[in-house]
Formats: C-alpha cells, structure tokens, sequence
C-alpha cells in the first residue's frame, strides 16, 4: 500500500471537534498502513496548527475517539505527517503570532491544487 498517496484537507476543530478527530483518527489508522499522508488545514482547522490549541479543545464525544492534542502528536512525532496550513487563513486567524505545531508550514492554496493532481483529497 505504500504507493497510495492522500491529502486530509480538514476545515474544522473547536466548532466541529468530532469531524476534526475522526478525520485525525481515520489519518492515523492510515499512516500505519505506510501510505503517503499530508493533512492541509483551512479555515478554522488551521487552529489546530497552533501550539497548544488543541489542548483546550475539550468538548467532544469522549468514547469515539481520542483527543485532538494525542491525535496530532502522533501523526507528527510518531509518523512524521506534515501539516500544511493555508496562507490565507494565516493572518484572520493570528497564525503569524502564534507558535506552531512541529511539522507545520504555511503554503498557498496552488500547493493544495498541486498536491490533489498526484493524491487523492478526503476533505473534513
């Protein structure tokens, strides 16, 4: 399966938390298959690129899947799964104040479009 290519693309975190951790726990799941995986955040997902914001996301059904922060920290410590974050969203959201997550770099939107010739996209 390592030929497989996929791009998360996730839109959400403290106004969608289950939609942003099933995406993550379905990423993770992925990964151990060691397919070729990048996760593109967008609009109020890229909060969740934000050093420390995913911690204070604590409502979400606790029984379906783990926490945001332990999710993240395994696709980038664990499986070195890069974060995109989308330039646009960077300024509305206070991104270039903040510290990152490890593995995280702001790219356009074109990058996103490049990425989705060679990977198949799962958008959250």
């Amino acid at each position: 399966m390592a030929d497989k290519k996929f791009v998360f693309i996730i839109t959400h975190s403290f106004d969608n938390p289950e939609k942003a951790a099933g995406a993550l726990q379905l990423a993770t799941n992925m990964k151990a298959f060691d397919v070729a995986l990048d996760v593109f955040l967008m609009d109020k997902g890229v909060l969740l690129a934000k050093k420390g914001f995913a911690e204070t996301v604590t409502w979400q059904y606790k029984d379906e899947f783990s926490p945001l922060a332990g999710l993240i920290k395994t696709l980038t410590e664990d499986f070195g799964v890069k974060f995109y974050i989308c330039a646009s969203c960077v300024k509305h959201y206070e991104l270039d104040k903040a510290e990152l997550i490890a593995n995280a770099e702001v790219k356009p939107g074109a990058f996103l479009g490049e990425m989705l010739m060679e990977r198949q996209g799962l958008t959250f």
